[in-house]
Protein backbone atom coordinates (compact mmCIF):
# COMPACT_ATOMS: atom_id res chain seq x y z
CA UNK A 1 0.00 0.00 0.00
CA UNK A 2 2.92 2.30 0.40
CA UNK A 3 3.33 5.60 -1.46
CA UNK A 4 6.90 6.31 -1.09
CA UNK A 5 7.00 9.01 -3.85
CA UNK A 6 4.15 11.64 -2.82
CA UNK A 7 5.03 14.70 -1.89
CA UNK A 8 3.83 16.98 1.18
CA UNK A 9 4.59 20.37 2.25
CA UNK A 10 3.99 22.17 5.02
CA UNK A 11 0.94 24.65 5.41
CA UNK A 12 0.45 27.14 8.00
CA UNK A 13 -3.27 28.22 9.00
CA UNK A 14 -4.22 31.31 11.96
CA UNK A 15 -6.73 29.42 14.37
CA UNK A 16 -8.92 31.16 17.03
CA UNK A 17 -6.76 30.11 19.99
CA UNK A 18 -4.11 32.98 18.69
CA UNK A 19 -1.97 30.74 16.95
CA UNK A 20 -0.87 29.75 13.72
CA UNK A 21 -1.18 25.80 12.81
CA UNK A 22 1.54 23.79 10.59
CA UNK A 23 0.10 20.73 9.33
CA UNK A 24 -0.05 18.34 6.06
CA UNK A 25 -2.99 17.37 4.12
CA UNK A 26 -3.31 14.35 1.84
CA UNK A 27 -6.54 13.21 -0.02
CA UNK A 28 -10.18 14.07 -0.69
CA UNK A 29 -10.99 17.01 1.35
CA UNK A 30 -14.77 15.91 0.85
CA UNK A 31 -14.54 13.02 3.07
CA UNK A 32 -14.12 12.59 6.86
CA UNK A 33 -11.30 13.57 7.84
CA UNK A 34 -8.43 11.76 9.93
CA UNK A 35 -6.38 14.57 12.05
CA UNK A 36 -3.11 13.43 13.51
CA UNK A 37 -2.09 14.67 16.39
CA UNK A 38 1.62 13.59 17.33
CA UNK A 39 2.87 13.29 21.09
CA UNK A 40 5.44 15.57 22.98
CA UNK A 41 8.16 16.77 20.97
CA UNK A 42 7.09 15.53 17.81
CA UNK A 43 5.91 17.52 14.43
CA UNK A 44 3.65 16.20 11.97
CA UNK A 45 6.94 14.85 10.37
CA UNK A 46 6.76 12.18 12.82
CA UNK A 47 3.70 10.25 10.61
CA UNK A 48 5.18 10.60 8.18
CA UNK A 49 5.94 6.55 7.55
CA UNK A 50 1.84 5.98 8.71
CA UNK A 51 0.87 8.77 5.96
CA UNK A 52 3.04 6.73 3.20
CA UNK A 53 1.33 3.71 4.43
CA UNK A 54 -1.91 5.37 3.80
CA UNK A 55 -4.26 5.55 0.44
CA UNK A 56 -4.12 8.80 -1.28
CA UNK A 57 -7.64 9.44 -1.25
CA UNK A 58 -8.15 9.35 2.09
CA UNK A 59 -8.21 12.94 4.02
CA UNK A 60 -5.59 13.28 6.13
CA UNK A 61 -4.29 16.00 8.08
CA UNK A 62 -1.36 15.62 10.46
CA UNK A 63 -0.73 18.79 12.73
CA UNK A 64 2.31 20.04 14.72
CA UNK A 65 0.55 21.52 17.81
CA UNK A 66 1.22 24.99 19.58
CA UNK A 67 4.99 24.53 20.12
CA UNK A 68 6.32 22.36 17.82
CA UNK A 69 7.32 22.04 14.54
CA UNK A 70 6.84 25.01 12.26
CA UNK A 71 3.35 25.68 14.75
CA UNK A 72 2.90 28.93 17.13
CA UNK A 73 5.60 28.95 20.07
CA UNK A 74 3.60 31.56 22.76
CA UNK A 75 4.82 31.83 26.04
CA UNK A 76 2.13 29.78 27.27
CA UNK A 77 -0.64 27.62 26.84
CA UNK A 78 0.37 24.25 27.74
CA UNK A 79 -2.03 21.78 28.89
CA UNK A 80 -4.39 19.41 27.91
CA UNK A 81 -7.16 21.84 27.22
CA UNK A 82 -4.95 24.12 25.41
CA UNK A 83 -3.91 21.56 22.61
CA UNK A 84 -7.68 20.56 22.72
CA UNK A 85 -8.58 23.44 22.07
CA UNK A 86 -6.16 24.35 19.05
CA UNK A 87 -7.84 21.22 17.97
CA UNK A 88 -11.37 22.37 17.55
CA UNK A 89 -10.69 25.69 16.05
CA UNK A 90 -8.29 24.12 13.97
CA UNK A 91 -10.94 22.10 12.61
CA UNK A 92 -13.13 25.40 12.71
CA UNK A 93 -10.74 27.25 10.28
CA UNK A 94 -11.05 24.57 7.26
CA UNK A 95 -14.80 24.64 8.28
CA UNK A 96 -14.67 20.75 9.09
CA UNK A 97 -17.35 19.67 11.15
CA UNK A 98 -16.29 16.48 12.60
CA UNK A 99 -13.27 14.69 12.50
CA UNK A 100 -11.43 11.06 13.45
CA UNK A 101 -9.03 11.95 16.08
CA UNK A 102 -5.93 9.97 16.48
CA UNK A 103 -3.09 10.67 18.74
CA UNK A 104 0.10 8.89 19.94
CA UNK A 105 1.39 9.06 24.05
CA UNK A 106 1.00 12.57 25.32
CA UNK A 107 -1.43 13.89 22.34
CA UNK A 108 -3.93 10.72 23.25
CA UNK A 109 -4.99 13.19 26.32
CA UNK A 110 -5.82 16.02 24.07
CA UNK A 111 -7.38 13.61 21.78
CA UNK A 112 -9.82 11.96 24.32
CA UNK A 113 -10.83 15.99 26.16
CA UNK A 114 -11.90 16.94 22.69
CA UNK A 115 -13.94 13.50 22.33
CA UNK A 116 -15.73 14.23 26.02
CA UNK A 117 -15.70 18.21 25.88
CA UNK A 118 -16.95 18.61 22.24
CA UNK A 119 -18.45 15.03 21.40
CA UNK A 120 -20.28 16.90 18.09
CA UNK A 121 -17.33 16.79 16.49
CA UNK A 122 -15.86 13.58 17.23
CA UNK A 123 -16.35 10.98 14.48
CA UNK A 124 -14.10 8.10 16.44
CA UNK A 125 -10.83 8.27 18.35
CA UNK A 126 -7.92 6.57 17.70
CA UNK A 127 -5.35 6.00 20.84
CA UNK A 128 -1.98 4.93 20.08
CA UNK A 129 0.27 4.15 23.48
CA UNK A 130 -2.60 6.20 25.56
CA UNK A 131 -1.69 5.89 29.27
CA UNK A 132 -4.41 5.76 31.51
CA UNK A 133 -2.96 9.16 33.65
CA UNK A 134 0.49 10.61 33.80
CA UNK A 135 -0.90 12.30 37.34
CA UNK A 136 1.35 12.14 40.26
CA UNK A 137 3.64 10.01 37.83
CA UNK A 138 7.28 10.13 39.70
CA UNK A 139 9.13 9.89 35.99
CA UNK A 140 6.79 12.18 34.57
CA UNK A 141 7.57 14.70 37.80
CA UNK A 142 11.05 13.83 36.95
CA UNK A 143 10.76 15.30 33.81
CA UNK A 144 9.33 18.36 34.56
CA UNK A 145 11.57 19.52 37.15
CA UNK A 146 15.11 18.18 34.72
CA UNK A 147 17.86 20.92 35.05
CA UNK A 148 17.72 21.05 31.25
CA UNK A 149 14.86 22.88 30.86
CA UNK A 150 16.59 25.61 32.22
CA UNK A 151 18.97 25.69 29.43
CA UNK A 152 20.47 29.25 28.59
CA UNK A 153 18.51 30.50 25.29
CA UNK A 154 15.54 28.35 26.02
CA UNK A 155 16.58 25.36 24.64
CA UNK A 156 17.08 21.36 25.03
CA UNK A 157 20.36 19.86 25.28
CA UNK A 158 20.58 16.97 22.36
CA UNK A 159 21.87 14.52 24.27
CA UNK A 160 18.76 15.07 26.36
CA UNK A 161 16.51 14.89 22.86
CA UNK A 162 17.74 11.87 21.64
CA UNK A 163 17.19 9.76 24.40
CA UNK A 164 13.82 11.16 24.74
CA UNK A 165 12.78 9.70 21.15
CA UNK A 166 15.12 6.88 20.59
CA UNK A 167 14.97 5.26 24.22
CA UNK A 168 11.50 3.67 23.88
CA UNK A 169 11.60 2.53 19.64
CA UNK A 170 12.16 -0.73 18.84
CA UNK A 171 15.11 -1.54 16.05
CA UNK A 172 12.85 -1.77 12.98
CA UNK A 173 12.81 2.06 12.92
CA UNK A 174 15.64 3.29 10.41
CA UNK A 175 18.19 5.11 11.84
CA UNK A 176 17.62 7.88 9.20
CA UNK A 177 14.17 8.61 10.60
CA UNK A 178 15.05 8.58 14.16
CA UNK A 179 17.91 11.23 13.38
CA UNK A 180 15.18 13.37 11.41
CA UNK A 181 12.93 13.05 14.56
CA UNK A 182 15.43 14.02 17.26
CA UNK A 183 16.49 16.98 14.72
CA UNK A 184 12.73 18.16 14.49
CA UNK A 185 12.19 17.77 18.53
CA UNK A 186 15.27 19.27 19.24
CA UNK A 187 13.88 22.83 18.06
CA UNK A 188 11.38 22.81 20.59
CA UNK A 189 11.66 25.37 23.29
CA UNK A 190 12.46 24.44 26.68
CA UNK A 191 9.65 25.80 28.24
CA UNK A 192 7.15 23.98 25.73
CA UNK A 193 8.71 20.22 27.14
CA UNK A 194 8.66 21.80 31.04
CA UNK A 195 4.95 23.54 30.47
CA UNK A 196 3.62 20.15 28.83
CA UNK A 197 4.67 17.46 31.22
CA UNK A 198 3.51 20.12 34.11
CA UNK A 199 -0.05 19.66 32.67
CA UNK A 200 0.02 15.92 31.75
CA UNK A 201 1.19 15.94 35.41
CA UNK A 202 -2.03 18.37 36.65
CA UNK A 203 -4.46 16.44 34.16
CA UNK A 204 -7.15 13.91 35.23
CA UNK A 205 -10.00 12.65 32.79
CA UNK A 206 -11.25 10.16 34.69
CA UNK A 207 -14.42 11.10 34.82
CA UNK A 208 -14.48 12.44 31.33
CA UNK A 209 -13.56 9.30 29.96
CA UNK A 210 -16.90 7.83 30.93
CA UNK A 211 -18.98 9.82 28.74
CA UNK A 212 -16.91 9.49 25.59
CA UNK A 213 -19.35 7.99 23.43
CA UNK A 214 -17.04 7.96 19.79
CA UNK A 215 -15.44 5.02 19.06
CA UNK A 216 -12.53 4.27 19.93
CA UNK A 217 -9.60 2.25 18.70
CA UNK A 218 -6.80 1.31 21.40
CA UNK A 219 -3.10 0.50 19.47
CA UNK A 220 -0.77 -0.88 22.12
CA UNK A 221 2.80 -2.40 21.84
CA UNK A 222 3.34 -5.07 24.36
CA UNK A 223 6.96 -4.26 24.77
CA UNK A 224 6.25 -0.51 25.33
CA UNK A 225 7.84 0.23 28.52
CA UNK A 226 6.05 3.86 29.45
CA UNK A 227 2.69 2.68 28.93
CA UNK A 228 1.03 -0.69 30.38
CA UNK A 229 -1.31 -3.46 29.22
CA UNK A 230 -3.22 -2.45 32.78
CA UNK A 231 -3.50 1.03 31.63
CA UNK A 232 -5.80 -0.43 27.79
CA UNK A 233 -7.14 -2.59 29.90
CA UNK A 234 -8.68 0.06 32.16
CA UNK A 235 -9.43 2.66 29.01
CA UNK A 236 -11.23 -0.47 28.00
CA UNK A 237 -13.63 -0.30 30.77
CA UNK A 238 -14.26 3.21 30.59
CA UNK A 239 -14.83 3.70 27.43
CA UNK A 240 -18.34 3.23 25.95
CA UNK A 241 -17.02 1.91 23.28
CA UNK A 242 -13.60 0.46 22.15
CA UNK A 243 -11.55 -2.41 21.01
CA UNK A 244 -8.19 -2.97 21.64
CA UNK A 245 -5.51 -4.28 19.19
CA UNK A 246 -2.10 -5.69 20.69
CA UNK A 247 1.23 -5.25 18.85
CA UNK A 248 3.50 -8.26 19.61
CA UNK A 249 7.29 -7.48 19.76
CA UNK A 250 6.16 -3.39 19.06
CA UNK A 251 7.86 -0.55 21.73
CA UNK A 252 5.92 2.57 22.40
CA UNK A 253 5.66 4.16 18.60
CA UNK A 254 3.42 1.12 16.89
CA UNK A 255 3.21 4.23 13.95
CA UNK A 256 7.11 3.99 13.73
CA UNK A 257 7.87 0.58 14.06
CA UNK A 258 5.25 -1.31 12.30
CA UNK A 259 3.60 1.65 10.06
CA UNK A 260 2.07 -0.98 7.66
CA UNK A 261 0.23 -2.37 9.83
CA UNK A 262 -0.92 0.40 11.83
CA UNK A 263 -2.07 2.39 8.62
CA UNK A 264 -4.22 -0.80 7.54
CA UNK A 265 -5.66 -1.11 11.14
CA UNK A 266 -6.72 2.83 11.01
CA UNK A 267 -8.01 2.74 7.83
CA UNK A 268 -10.23 -0.15 8.59
CA UNK A 269 -11.52 1.41 11.63
CA UNK A 270 -11.92 4.62 9.89
CA UNK A 271 -14.07 3.10 7.05
CA UNK A 272 -16.06 0.86 9.87
CA UNK A 273 -17.29 4.76 10.80
CA UNK A 274 -18.73 5.94 7.14
CA UNK A 275 -22.44 5.28 6.86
Amino acid sequence: MSHPSRMRRSRQIAVSTGVTIDYAAQGDPTTLPLVLLPGLSDSWHSFTPLLAELPPDLHVLAMSQRGHGQSSRPDSGYRPADYARDVVAFLDALDLERAVLAGHSSSTFTARLVASDYPQRTAGLVLIASPLTLRGNPAVADLAAAPEFGAVGGSVPEEFVRTFVTATVGPSVSPRFLEAMVAESATVPAHVWRDTFRGLLAHDDANALKVIGAPTLLVWGDVDDLVTRDDQDALGAALISSRLLVYEGTGHSPHWEQPTRCAADVLAFHRGLLP
